[in-house]
């Protein structure tokens, strides 16, 4: 399977331009768009062989991206009038 990145744009295409918005907007969303984006980028040198992890601690980064993608979402579904 060939390694990917998961960057904001690519999970959220159709809020394209409300990730922009809030990034601009909200210093806690950017906040966690930049944590969100940091973490893809270690997991994604790590799955890579670029950096060292094992795979307990790999597991563990890829829960901690599930997490604030799934916050990501959610702020992204309330700015854009929808409940989740």
């Amino acid at each position: 399977m060939p390694l990917e990145h998961h960057p904001l744009t690519r999970e959220f295409p159709e809020y394209r331009q409300k990730l922009q918005t809030l990034h601009a907007s909200d210093p806690h969303f950017a906040q966690m768009a930049q944590n969100y984006e940091s973490l893809d980028k270690r997991i994604y040198e790590a799955e890579d062989g670029r950096q060292a992890v094992d795979a307990l601690a790999l597991q563990a980064l890829k829960s901690e991206r599930v997490l604030l993608k799934d916050q990501i979402a959610e702020r992204l579904h309330k700015a854009n009038g929808k409940s989740s």
